[in-house]
């Protein structure tokens, strides 16, 4: 199959709109952050700063800086970005809020990981770009909080009581595989290797149920499913299919063939599993035994 008009297409996109749309109109050059709720003409609609977003759009422009794409102020956006997060986005014991109102007073505490996780792709993504140590000490630092925190990635925070069933939780280990991948191609570093490799596995081993051909979103320590509830059979295509992509990239860095080939597998079946055949396009949430889908915060 020939994938040069898709190559073609989508790097067009990115670099006639995608780019230049977030180039010019996400800079906070009052306060530094980034806008993060803009609509199609570029207008604010929302002031938050919300931590996934500006911190992925530090390792965008750090990413892009070192590309053939890169423009001179593609570093500066990334730095500035980085100042603002790393000088009021840190809360007492070192974890990121996960919000910040436009000023950068904290608006949301720091109760999910995934702070940490970007917070340490675009320190990591600086680092590569420019050299620069801060860089590095900052990625290395929120790595290892997002490490630290995945047995218990809510601490204090946690609103679930005793009677909860505790769960693995696929995203947290999809994420580590991704990070994992960052980390060492961008700081050059194994320190994380054995965390990756962990990852790798879990995600592989656990939550891919050859039965049902689907990769669950919660399974139990132990490895099994839980089909009695709703949090035990949910699963999300989307998600799953993210997954196969870190899971991929993985295995190309170690010339992994044979696990390239079941992480494309279960690519096939998630499609098959989550395509919407009527209108097209992936379905978001669904039950692995077609109930009801219940999504309570």
């Amino acid at each position: 199959m020939d994938f040069s008009p898709y190559i073609k297409r989508y790097e067009s996109e990115l670099v006639e709109n995608v780019i230049p749309f977030w180039e010019n109109h996400c800079v906070d050059h009052e306060y530094g952050g980034y806008f993060t709720c803009l609509d199609r003409d570029g207008t604010v609609y929302d002031t938050e700063k919300y931590m996934w977003m500006q911190w992925r759009i530090v390792y965008m422009f750090a990413t892009l800086a070192a590309t053939p794409y890169r423009k001179e102020n593609f570093l500066e956006i990334a730095r500035q970005g980085f100042d603002f997060l790393t000088k009021h986005g840190k809360s007492p014991d070192g974890t990121y809020y996960f919000a910040l109102n436009r000023q950068g007073v904290p608006t949301m505490a720091p109760s999910n990981i995934f702070s940490d996780c970007f917070a340490a792709m675009g320190a990591a993504a600086l680092y590569k770009a420019t050299k620069e140590l801060r860089y590095k000490e900052e990625a290395d630092s929120a790595m290892r909080s997002y490490i630290r925190r995945m047995d218990n990635p809510k601490g204090r925070w946690e609103k679930a009581m005793p009677g909860k069933p505790k769960r693995l939780s696929h995203g947290h280990f999809m994420i580590l595989a991704n990070l994992g991948s960052v980390m060492k191609d961008c700081l050059g570093s194994d320190e994380y290797e054995s965390d990756t490799v962990r990852a790798v596995k879990t995600v592989l081993e656990k939550f891919w149920n050859e039965e049902y051909r689907v990769l669950f979103e919660n399974v139990n320590p132990d490895g099994s499913f839980d089909l009695d509830s709703c949090e035990g059979r949910f699963i999300n295509p989307g998600h799953g299919l993210e997954s196969m992509w870190f899971v991929m990239n993985y295995a190309e860095r170690r010339n992994d063939r044979a696990m390239i080939r079941k992480a494309a597998d279960i690519v096939k079946a998630l499609l098959e599993f989550g395509t919407d055949r009527e209108y097209g396009g992936i379905y978001y949430f669904m039950d692995v035994l077609g109930k009801p889908h219940l999504e309570l915060q």
